[in-house]
């Protein structure tokens, strides 16, 4: 009879299999396979066959067989005829999940093909086979369901303390260094920057990932190809900032080990400081609040909501002073006569509302912005003394009873460790420390806008003295800049500034 030997070579984790090969200790890894051809062999001496040839999966989980490649390919060579029996040495090589187990053995026992388990002396095809197997694949389950829980209460309490573990493989503009620490890679940090930046000058994600790949711009996993998904997740991943969330998913079922999205089923620990920054916290901040605010730009009062385009410098900020609805752009062609206009929606679609506001020819709207600033531009001293005003009232809007939330959290941290045997105590301070983060969040939030209201006022005032003389030509990259909307009435437009300044412009 001819044997086929089936091994699967245990590796305690990735990085082990990993250092065999980067570390150059394949001899080592050789005498691994050596040593287990040997005593496999002779195991096949023991039923009565002759060994001629053997299948080796690598370190691979046994709960199941999908990434076995080697056991898969060894079912498919019985499932041609190829092989008469199959010698391995132990259940838990064979398989950790009792379905998995007995469904492979079940199989190869219609082909006829027995499976010889060398520690357990099991025979498959033996009248008491099944049984003891059935007794011993749920026993090798047990123990993989056992190590799974002891792993989740190790990570648990690594997280607890603080201590992050970060997959650098795909992860743009970070790598580690000889002692495992989060290090920048400076050319992959400027592409982090530059996705920051571009979003925040009103590109779109779409925008921004079509710029990345006309410049031969590489993924952080080395590919080409730029997905929205992937712009989305960089500008959301608060560990740019130094900081690190731990537990974001979790892991459901240690058989198929499906990982989910963690939303509150198991505790989450925020670790402020972790490694080094690449993004600024108030560009961060700044960036948390433009992908709120674009989520929804407008709500029509039929419910209708719209989205954020940034086609043109005016898209989104031309608003109706009647109904209070977004003005969209048209192409017309009037008896041959063609231009562009900006029309209210609630004229061109149904939303819930009558409007009678006016059609703007584009080349009007680019001549009221621009006489706008000329205005601001002709009384320096008087904008100027009104911007000094809205520093003073950001300012003063700061909340003076800020309370020291980082030491109450430190110290609920310590408590929770101590509660982890009590589920009631437990809860209630896991739930402590999401509404004080959550406060936390806020804070940064409120003093990032205070922020950049300010920086926004500064900005228009180094426009205002450093400009010596009135503009003579519409500029799209000074709207985005200064504009907050326009409104359009019936006699006149207000077009107003990012700073909190308003002007009215006759038109």
């Amino acid at each position: 009879m001819s044997g086929f030997l089936y091994a699967k070579l245990k590796c305690t984790t990735t990085a082990e299999r990993g250092k065999i090969i980067k570390c150059g200790k394949i001899k080592r890894y050789r005498c691994k396979i050596k040593r287990f051809k040997a005593k496999l062999k002779s195991a096949g001496a023991k039923c009565n066959c002759i060994a001629l040839g053997y299948y080796l999966d690598d370190g691979i989980s046994g709960t199941n067989t999908k990434k076995r490649e080697e056991f898969n390919k060894m079912i498919e060579a019985c499932e041609a005829g190829n092989i008469d029996m199959i010698i391995t040495k132990s259940i838990s090589r064979f398989a950790r999940n009792t379905l998995d187990c007995l469904k492979y053995i079940r199989k190869l026992k219609d082909l006829n093909i027995p499976v010889f388990f060398e520690k357990e002396s099991i025979n498959t095809l033996d009248a008491k086979g099944e049984v003891l197997l059935t007794i011993m694949a749920s026993l090798a389950q047990q123990e993989s369901q056992s190590l799974s829980q002891n792993v989740k209460l190790g990570l648990q309490f690594r997280y607890q303390n603080g201590q992050v573990q970060i997959n650098h493989n795909r992860f743009l503009g970070y790598t580690k260094d000889a002692d495992g620490h989060l290090i920048i890679d400076p050319e992959q940090a400027e592409v982090v920057k530059r996705i920051y930046r571009e979003y925040l000058e009103g590109l779109s994600m779409d925008k921004i990932a079509a710029g990345l790949e006309r410049d031969g711009i590489l993924t952080g996993a080395g590919k080409t190809r730029w997905h929205t998904s992937t712009i989305n997740k960089i500008l959301r991943n608060e560990k740019y900032i130094g900081d690190a969330l731990l537990q974001k998913t979790y892991t459901t079922d240690f058989l198929s080990k499906t990982r989910v999205k963690n939303n509150g089923i198991v505790p989450q620990y925020y670790v402020e400081g972790d490694h080094e920054a690449i993004i600024p916290r108030d560009i961060y901040m700044r960036v948390q609040e433009e992908l709120v605010r674009r989520r929804i730009v407008k709500t029509s009062a039929n419910g209708k909501k719209r989205s954020y385009s940034c086609n043109h410098c005016f898209s989104q900020i031309v608003v109706c002073g009647e109904c209070g609805e977004l003005f969209r752009r048209i192409h017309w062609n009037n008896r041959g006569c063609k231009s562009i206009v900006w029309r209210c929606i609630s004229r061109l679609e149904p939303t819930g509302q009558e409007c009678h506001a006016k059609t703007v020819n584009e080349t009007i709207l680019k001549n009221v912005v621009l006489a706008a600033i000329n205005k601001l531009l002709g009384d320096k001293p008087g904008y100027q003394e009104q911007l000094q005003q809205n520093i003073a009232a950001a300012i003063r809007s700061a909340s003076t009873g800020k309370d020291d939330i980082d030491e109450k959290l430190m110290t609920l941290q310590q408590e929770l460790i101590q509660k982890a045997n009590d589920k009631e105590r437990y809860d209630a301070v896991a739930d402590e420390i999401l509404r004080l983060r959550e406060l936390k969040q806020q804070n940064a939030m409120d003093t990032a806008s205070r922020d950049e209201q300010i920086r926004r006022i500064n900005e228009l005032q180094d426009f205002i003295c450093t400009q010596p003389t009135y503009l003579t030509e519409f500029d799209e990259h000074l709207v985005k800049r200064l504009l907050k909307q326009i409104i359009v009435y019936e006699n006149y437009l207000k077009i107003e500034l990012k700073s909190g300044l308003s002007i009215e412009i006759e038109g």
